[in-house]
């Protein structure tokens, strides 16, 4: 042997053979070459033995397997290794002591042989088959692991970036990283104003208190100052709280920290040291995406909170709201609960000349656009109804700027004219929930009235009218109250209008009764007006 060739590793060969002097022989060549031997008879033989070695998790190297066995031939043994799950990838090497042609040799092939050997060989041969063929497995065994983990690295970067808002990406991204390296795991998600969410594997049951949550926080500030790209440290464990890998447990802490291009979002993706490699480049690659993914969801809760703003110091408050003689009114305001939704929904009370006019609506999308444009509503709505309160003639007008200024923008609102000394109401829809009139029996029914989505240019059909008797409560409410993904919208309003008709009487029961009913963890914002006349 040259100097270059690869010093044989010890590994353990099965030699399937039934004469025993073959046996000896080739078992004598193999155990010179540092190699551990099983010996055994027949295919049957071969098999309880691999049976007795999988249960004890000591499978074989490879097997040496002569082709003329006396129950069942070589190849229809490797057949059945290759058929079980379990021994799939045991590389077997078929010999024969007399001469075979290429159909033999191609036969051994097809059966899943990975190579053959005419006995006697010399004993560099067989110790060089034998080499060959454990290397080759042992690389397709590598490149197995490598893809499985490439295939986990994957499934976890398509979560993280799917995630809504910085908590849930904080708990993908843990996910990921317990997938990938087979233990606890904790992801903290630092933002430009010092906020930080964590996130943890499914297998933890509890994190720790504010207090371990702030020395961490601290620590990463730290850590990250001045710093960019994707950094990995091991931080010892009496300066790491304890519990985060366990309860009451303290290790030391392999820390994976991930920037952005800007230094401005550190990820951190913290798993116990002794159980995780210093050099896992796929923890390096799920800590980047996982920065990555931060910066616009960061971005868009600031949004959020802009747009929240805006919501509510346009909204008026309750005690704000216009006071009319025989007019009761009540509102309520609720938005999403996902922290990715900003919604366009408005309520409206004003006074005009020829009534008391409310209105609910909802400027289609969810982003700060959809806030601005809900104020700009109700602008022109408080505009418009100075000089006529006429639901259609609003509903026109409120059309013709949307088509004006906001050509890509819908809205849906309805109104409503009432005249509190006659319970008379004009009512103008324009792709809205219709309001429900809930009766002093219990009875409620939706109004029948509908027309086109503000910003679509079409006719207008003229209100309906109806007249409320004193105990009548007429609601009005945005899709976001009952609003089910799967759900179809009609049995949704079917239960509302059964919730209400069983709500206890007055207008805060009802609107309370309503909201503990339906509106609790909604995706869309929620906007609500009841009002009685008499």
């Amino acid at each position: 042997m040259d100097g270059n060739d690869e010093r044989p590793s010890p590994t353990t060969v099965m030699v399937v053979d039934d004469v025993a002097a073959n046996r000896y022989a080739m078992g004598a060549v193999l155990r010179r070459a540092g190699h551990r031997v099983v010996p055994v008879a027949s295919g049957g033989e071969a098999l309880v033995e691999l049976d007795a070695r999988l249960h004890d998790g000591a499978l074989p190297d490879v097997a040496l397997v002569d082709v003329g066995l006396p129950d069942m031939s070589g190849f229809e043994l490797c057949r059945r290794v290759r058929a079980r799950p379990c021994t799939a990838d045991l590389p077997v090497v078929h010999f024969s002591a007399t001469a075979i042609g290429t159909r033999e040799r191609c036969m051994g092939l097809d059966a899943g042989g990975d190579a053959y050997l005419t006995v006697p060989a010399e004993p560099q041969e067989i110790q060089a088959v034998v080499r060959a063929a454990v290397r080759g497995a042992r690389r397709r065994g590598d490149f197995e692991v490598l893809a499985h983990r490439l295939t986990l690295l994957s499934e976890a970067i398509v979560t993280v970036q799917a995630a809504r808002c910085p908590r849930e990406l904080a708990d993908a991204a843990a996910e990921g990283a317990a997938r990938l390296t087979g233990t606890d795991a904790v992801v903290f998600v630092l933002g430009p104003d010092g906020e930080m969410d964590s996130g943890t594997s499914r297998s933890r049951l509890a994190m720790p208190d504010a207090g371990a949550h702030e020395a961490v926080a601290g620590l990463i500030t730290r850590i990250a100052k001045g710093r960019t790209g994707v950094h990995s440290t091991v931080v010892p464990a009496p300066l790491w709280p304890a519990g985060f890998f366990g309860a009451g447990r303290q290790d030391d802490a392999r820390l994976v920290l991930a920037f952005t291009q800007e230094g401005r979002t550190p990820v951190c993706v913290a798993t116990p040291a002794r159980r995780t490699p210093l050099d896992d480049a796929s923890l390096f690659r799920l800590a980047q995406a996982t920065a990555f993914a931060a910066e616009p969801l960061f971005m868009y809760r600031a949004e959020r909170h802009i747009a929240l703003t805006l919501q509510r110091s346009f909204l008026p408050e309750p005690e704000r709201l216009p006071r009319l003689p025989g007019v009761d009114l009540v509102v309520r305001y609720v938005p999403a609960s996902r922290e990715t939704e900003i919604g366009g929904d408005f309520y409206a009370a004003l006074r005009t000349p020829s009534g008391f006019l409310t209105a609910v609506g909802d400027v289609v999308g969810h982003s700060l656009e959809a806030a601005t444009v809900m104020v700009e509503i109700r602008h022109g709505l408080r505009a418009y109804c100075v000089e006529d309160g006429d639901p259609r003639v609003l509903a026109e007008r409120l059309d013709r700027m949307l088509q004006h200024y906001h050509p890509d923008v819908t809205a849906t609102v309805c109104l409503v004219l009432a005249d509190p000394g006659t319970g008379r109401a004009r009512i103008a829809d324009a792709g809205h929930i219709p309001p429900l009139i809930v009766r002093e029996d219990g009875a409620a029914d939706y109004v029948r009235v509908r027309g086109p989505l503000l910003g679509l240019g079409l006719d207008r059909p003229e209100p309906t009218e109806v007249t409320l008797a004193p105990a009548d409560r007429l609601l009005m409410v945005t899709d976001g109250l009952i609003e089910t993904r799967g759900v179809d919208l009609a049995v949704s309003m079917d239960q509302l209008r059964t919730a209400a008709g069983a709500a206890p009487p007055g207008l805060d029961p009802l609107c309370d009764t309503l909201l503990d009913r339906f509106g609790q963890e909604q995706e869309d914002d929620i906007a609500m007006l009841a009002l009685r006349l008499g």
